[in-house]
């Protein structure tokens, strides 16, 4: 599902040096830098893509205008963003702040967040999907060091394991919203979703693995040896490793809530009620 899109913003870590910021003002110029507003709106057009695949499946021509608005509804951008800032000025230690901002405000720090978004919109495409995968074989094949270099920074930040659990507990939230919403035939109870969603881990880790890996290699593609050594430094560190569990929690938590509001919005569609 679109929770594995957490990584895109769960890598964007490097370098620091001092700065100085006040909580409120730092958090404001830290979304500013991490052009949260734009990853946001990549992730809503993963979710309106992901409520049209839903439709195919389970109401095949039945949603129509309506299930499209009532989603877009669901994941309505403003709501989005206010609610991402509210959980990371609770989950973002306030001392940490001022040293993610002294990369992010540098022009290293706008390519790799530049390059992370256009990566993540680009992977929408199926013919970018391809060359991905086939700059990542050649990453293998010409055992490029930057291929050793992504590989440790994906574990140093635990991202396929943390997308993996993001993935089961949305479609855990998914099927806890159908049955919320008394989904006509589905009678799944709790125990039995996470059995079902459990039963999947082995496939939604390699679904994660073979995205995500192409993308990282997409994301970096124009970064340099240097670049990819700095910025696995920081995301060991103190601020790096700070950022990653604040971005990881905080999506997590919104897209959470959304999912199971999803969940009951197509229960309706499930029983008839809202055509």
């Amino acid at each position: 599902m679109f929770a594995r899109w957490l990584s895109a913003l769960a890598v964007i870590l490097i370098a620091l040096r001092p700065a100085v910021a006040e909580p409120q003002d730092g958090l404001a110029r830290l979304s500013a830098a991490l052009h949260l507003p734009e990853v946001l709106g990549v992730m809503r057009q993963e979710a309106l893509d992901y409520g049209q695949s839903l439709e195919q499946t389970l109401f095949p021509g039945q949603g129509g205008q309506a299930w499209s608005a009532e989603v877009a509804k669901i994941y309505e951008p403003a709501a989005l963003q206010a609610d991402l800032l509210r959980r990371l000025q609770q989950m973002l230690p306030a001392d940490r702040i001022p040293a993610m901002l002294a990369f992010f405000e540098t022009p290293l720090g706008q390519r790799i967040v530049v390059g992370e978004i256009a990566a993540r919109g680009a992977l929408r495409d199926p013919a970018e999907q391809e060359r991905a995968r086939a700059l990542l074989a050649t990453m293998i094949e010409t055992k490029d060091p930057k291929l050793a270099q992504i590989v440790e920074f994906a574990r140093a930040n635990d991202l396929v394991e943390s997308n993996v659990a993001a993935a089961m507990n949305s479609d855990v939230a998914f099927y806890r919203g159908l049955i919320a919403g008394h989904a006509k035939g589905f009678t799944m109870d709790g125990s039995r979703i996470l059995a079902e969603v459990s039963s999947q881990q082995g496939v939604i880790r390699q679904d994660t693995e073979n995205w995500l890996f192409p993308f990282l290699a997409l994301a970096y593609e124009r970064l340099s040896e240097a670049d990819l050594a700095a910025y696995l430094a920081f995301s060991r560190s103190g601020p790096g490793q700070a950022l990653n569990a604040a971005l990881f929690g905080a999506i997590d938590d919104i897209f959470l809530d959304r999912s199971l509001t999803l969940g009951k919005a197509a229960a309706r569609y499930l029983g008839g009620s809202a055509l």
